[in-house]
């Protein structure tokens, strides 16, 4: 079982990196935001939760120990598989999804990370009470926070974006930017 990597990145492509150790490279699937923070040529470490199923042999890496644990509760739930619980993670920081779990907004889940209601119910349900290592300082700030960003998402889909392009953008601008018009505009300037 493979638990830990530390090497150098020697390609990234959309949702991996392939990392070599010892002349030997490893595909690891990565989140967004895990992807944007590496760099060809460098040195990375990472926590690894290995898959193993008859097909296949799938490495999933995150950049703090903390992550790897909230990914290995989202894949505890049944009907959620590492690819929709790292697609789930790929969308908004954990600190985010645990105080949106947490103050029991089904409605945040489902817009936020394109899942279904019941999906979004069971989450909230089978996780709420399995949080504590995973304490959020400051629980209403994070929910204003997603407020502010579902708002923004919703502007940027009336003006003819998807979700999924409102959302990137929005996870490019300045995180000190809060007020939702402020946001809808910065995310303009990215999609343009």
């Amino acid at each position: 079982m493979i638990a830990t990597l530390r090497g150098q990145v020697t390609e990234l492509g959309n949702r991996y990196a392939i990392i070599e150790v010892a002349n030997i490279g490893y595909k690891v699937f990565l989140t967004d935001d895990s992807i944007h923070s590496l760099k060809v040529g460098t040195e990375t470490f990472l926590s690894i939760y290995n898959v193993i199923r008859e097909d296949a042999n799938d490495l999933y890496g995150f950049v703090s120990r903390k992550e790897r644990d909230f990914f290995e509760l989202l894949i505890s739930i049944s009907g959620i598989g590492p690819k929709s619980a790292l697609n789930i993670m790929s969308l908004v920081s954990s600190d985010t999804l645990v105080s949106a779990i947490r103050s029991g907004s089904t409605s945040h889940l489902v817009k936020v990370s394109g899942i279904g209601r019941k999906t979004a119910e069971k989450i909230v349900l089978e996780l709420k009470d399995k949080l504590a290592p995973f304490a959020v300082s400051h629980d209403s700030e994070y929910s204003a926070e997603i407020s502010s960003d579902m708002d923004a998402v919703e502007a940027l889909m009336a003006l003819g974006f998807s979700a999924d392009e409102s959302r990137e953008a929005l996870k490019k601008i300045d995180k000190s930017i809060s007020a939702t018009g402020a946001k809808v505009k910065a995310a303009l300037k990215m999609l343009s």
